[in-house]
This record gives C-alpha cells, sequence and structure tokens, in this order.
C-alpha cells in the first residue's frame, strides 16, 4: 500500500490551498519530507501563502498521479523555525539552495507540518480510500 508521503514524492508537482478571506488561493509546491511522524513542507516568509497560513492554518493538498488517481491531503499548518528541521530540509531538497542560497541560515526560510492531517486517495475507477500519511 501507498502513502501520501510516496505519492506526493512520486508526483512532485503538488497543489496547495489556503484561504484568504473569504476566497480560496491554489498554488503549486514540491518538497515534502518527513519529520517526527509528520509531512512537512516549506515556505517562504514573504509569500502570501505564509501570510495566509498564519492567518488560517487550514490547509488542502492535492496531487495527481500518472495512473488517474489523486490525492487530498487535509491539516492544519503548524510552522517549525527550528534549524534542525530546516537542514534536514536542505539535506532532503538539495534544489531548494536555488532559492534559499544561505540555507537553513536563509530568515525568509521556514517549514511547517501538517497536524490533524487525512489523507485519502481517489480515483474514477474505485471508492474512496484512506492512505497513512507516512
Amino acid at each position: 500500500m501507498t502513502t501520501a508521503f510516496k505519492f506526493l514524492k512520486a508526483n512532485p508537482v503538488f497543489h496547495i490551498a489556503t484561504i484568504d478571506g473569504d476566497a480560496a488561493r491554489v498554488r503549486p509546491f514540491g518538497f515534502v519530507m518527513v519529520r517526527d511522524g509528520a509531512l512537512y513542507f516549506c515556505t517562504n516568509r514573504t509569500k502570501e501563502v505564509y501570510r495566509q497560513l498564519v492567518a488560517k492554518p487550514d490547509v488542502e493538498i492535492s496531487g495527481m498521479g500518472a495512473d488517474g488517481t489523486w490525492l487530498r491531503v487535509r491539516g492544519k499548518a503548524v510552522f517549525d523555525d527550528s534549524r534542525e528541521a530546516k537542514v534536514q530540509a536542505f539535506e532532503e531538497g538539495p534544489t531548494l539552495l536555488g532559492l534559499y542560497p544561505k540555507g537553513a541560515d536563509d530568515e525568509t526560510f521556514i517549514t511547517f507540518r501538517l497536524a490533524e492531517a487525512q489523507a485519502t486517495l481517489y480515483s474514477f475507477t474505485a471508492a474512496p480510500a484512506q492512505l497513512p500519511l507516512i
């Protein structure tokens, strides 16, 4: 059986939806890691997505597989500004250095995990199935 983490790694462009006032906002993301039993993502403190997650941490992630299945992961963003989380992110995603040349020392870079997360796999040919996160 697959997990939400494996699905997102196998389909590295996925979309994160946030709430901005009374409107939904969606944008592509491509980094995910596992830390302390949770799915972790990263962003930049200067971006609208950061501001939106601070104001309302409800988030939903969706990605589609080449086989036509798609995943939805719903949860609440909890920011983790620890050096350890940042170092792990750059170890697992060295391409992040192209965006953040200072690496874990970049003050705009921040990670977040999903709390209260639930993952569901959908298909046009099968009933929705709950997936483990990791």
